[in-house]
């Protein structure tokens, strides 16, 4: 029979239910499958940063994927987190790594992978795929 999400999984969850904000806050809960291999997928259009030279908007779609281990990333925690980049100056391919480095400093998953695929600007478009191996 499948566990159902019990109370003590909402316990560390500051976020959810409060007013919307940028945050860089990345909260988990627990992974009641610890022992199965699945996938989950989280993917957006919305993503936008800052050119660091001319200010200019970037924008990209981001996809998300990953194995958990033992925690399971709390999605509107990642809505913040990554809304918290829209005034921020960075190029495409740091971003994308810098997302990876947080998700897997906060699930610490049996494996993650970034893409940014980001907008065409001056005739280029850049994806960047970032990826983790445990």
């Amino acid at each position: 029979m499948a566990e159902s999400t019990k109370k003590t999984d909402l316990a560390g969850l500051t976020l959810l239910g409060k007013p919307a904000k940028p945050s860089k806050k990345l909260e988990t809960f627990p992974n009641h499958h610890p022992g199965r291999d699945y996938v989950v997928t989280l993917t957006t259009d919305e993503f936008t940063c800052i050119c660091p030279k001319t200010g200019q908007p970037d924008f990209a779609k981001i996809k998300i994927e990953y194995i958990p281990d033992k925690k399971i990333i709390e999605s509107k925690s990642l809505k913040f987190y990554l809304w918290s980049f829209r005034d921020e100056g960075v190029f495409h391919e740091h971003v994308a790594n810098v997302i990876l480095d947080h998700l897997v400093a906060a699930l610490k998953p049996r494996w993650c992978k970034v893409s940014a695929q980001f907008a065409v600007r001056g005739g280029i478009g850049i994806t960047i795929d970032a990826e983790y191996k445990k």
